[in-house]
């Protein structure tokens, strides 16, 4: 992953990131979803954050732009807890059971694939490439 430039360090720990699907929610009605994505995705995998922690999701939300006291209250109440529940259920639904899936039609591509494989199958499915 360095030689690609990634940023991933050496995480000892796996940490739920339930709080951070609820969080992302929100910043994405805030208009600040991406941003969020990436700032959680480094803290997670780069700087070994645990994001299950409501104080290292409320400084990442800040982070980005988005008022620490709101996100600390979307946590707290868990406003968004039921919205999350229906994208698992969804997700269940549709076969999906681990990350990355890649959906199109109802065919699935599951797990990192190198980018012919991704590349075909988004052609078989009417994508066209673009590089």
């Amino acid at each position: 992953a360095s030689e690609l430039g990634l940023p991933f360090g050496e995480r000892k720990k796996t940490y739920n990131s339930r709080l951070a699907q609820e969080l992302g929610l929100w910043a994405e009605s805030k208009g600040k979803g991406e941003l969020f994505h990436k700032a959680a995705f480094h803290a997670y995998f780069a700087d070994g954050k645990n994001i299950a922690e409501i104080p290292v999701l409320v400084e990442l939300a800040a982070s980005v732009g988005l008022t620490a006291e709101e996100a600390a209250e979307v946590l707290s109440k868990r406003v968004l807890k039921l919205a999350v529940d229906e994208d698992w259920k969804l997700a269940r639904m549709m076969g999906i059971t681990a990350v990355p899936t890649f959906v199109m039609d109802r065919d699935r591509l599951v797990g990192a694939q190198p980018y012919k494989v991704l590349s075909r199958f988004v052609e078989a499915h009417g994508g066209r490439r673009t590089v």
